[in-house]
C-alpha cells in the first residue's frame, strides 16, 4: 500500500525545498524574529499563513482546540462561582506565550476564533468520558457560553465572545499587560468565517466585529489608546473591561 504521507515528505524535499533553501538558510544564520504571535484554533480548516500572507519566519504560532488562553497563575475558576479555583497546570500554550513575548520580543498577539468549531459547539455538549483533558480544557470557554438554545446564530456568537474572553485572559500575563500599556505590543481578536473567506476583526472601540474588507485595522484589544470621548463608554481605561456587543 502507498505511503501517501512518505510522498509528500519527498515531494516537499525534491520540488518545494529548492525554491526556498536560501531563506530557510538565512533563518537558521541570523534566528527567527517573528513579529506575530498567532493563537489559533487547531482546527484543520484554519491556515495561518494563508489568512495572513505570510511565509516561514513571519509567524509564531501555537494552536489548540477553541484557541484558548489558559489563566497566566495556573488556576481555573468556575463563571458560575459554584465551584472552588481549580489547578489546571502548567500549559505549553502559555509557555508559548511566555516565549513570544520575552524572547522572540513579538509586538502583536492575535486570538483567532473561527465558524463551525467543533470546540465551541463542544462547550454545549457532553464530553466523551475518555476524553478527560478535553473536558479540563473546554472549561477554560465556558464563560462564552449563553443561556439559550443551541442554533447557528448562538454558536456564532458563542465563538466570537470567546476571542473576547481570551484578550482579557492575555492581560494576566504581566509580561503581556507590560507590553500593552508600554505600546510595544497590541492585542488582536479575529474571527474566521470560513465559508466566506474573511476575517472579522474586533473593534475594541464599538465592542463589535467587523469584516476585514470593512474595517480600519487589524483589530484592536485591551488597552488600545483612547481617540475620543465615545470610547470611554465602551472601553473602560486600565481595568481590564469593556463592553463587547456580540
Amino acid at each position: 500500500m502507498s505511503d501517501e504521507l512518505l510522498q509528500r515528505l519527498r515531494r516537499f524535499h525534491i520540488d518545494t525545498f529548492p525554491g526556498v533553501q536560501e531563506q530557510f538558510r538565512n533563518l537558521v544564520r541570523d534566528g527567527q524574529h517573528p513579529s506575530i504571535l498567532f493563537i489559533g484554533c487547531s482546527d484543520s480548516r484554519l491556515v495561518p499563513y494563508l489568512l495572513t500572507g505570510t511565509g516561514p519566519g513571519e509567524l509564531f504560532i501555537v494552536r489548540n482546540v477553541g484557541a484558548f488562553v489558559p489563566p497566566y497563575d495556573g488556576w481555573s475558576e468556575d463563571p458560575d462561582l459554584k465551584k472552588p479555583r481549580r489547578w489546571v497546570g502548567y500549559h505549553g500554550t502559555s509557555a508559548a506565550i511566555e516565549f513570544a513575548v520575552l524572547y522572540l520580543k513579538v509586538s502583536r498577539i492575535v486570538v483567532c476564533g473561527h465558524s463551525h468549531c467543533g470546540g465551541i459547539r463542544a462547550l454545549y455538549d457532553k464530553v466523551n468520558p475518555q476524553a478527560r483533558n478535553l473536558a479540563a480544557w473546554l472549561d477554560l470557554g465556558r464563560e462564552a457560553v449563553l443561556p439559550e438554545a443551541v442554533t447557528a446564530e448562538s454558536l456564532r456568537r458563542t465563538e466570537r465572545r470567546a476571542v473576547v474572553l481570551q484578550l482579557e485572559k492575555l492581560m494576566g500575563y504581566p509580561m503581556v499587560r507590560e507590553g500593552v500599556k508600554a505600546g510595544r505590543i497590541t492585542l488582536h481578536g479575529w474571527h474566521y468565517v470560513i465559508e466566506d473567506g474573511e476575517v472579522h476583526v474586533f473593534d475594541g472601540h464599538s465592542g463589535e466585529f467587523v469584516a476585514a474588507s470593512d474595517s480600519t485595522h487589524s483589530g484592536t484589544g485591551p488597552y488600545h489608546p483612547i481617540e475620543d470621548s465615545t470610547a470611554h463608554a465602551v472601553f473602560n481605561g486600565f481595568d481590564d473591561s469593556y463592553i463587547f456587543v456580540i
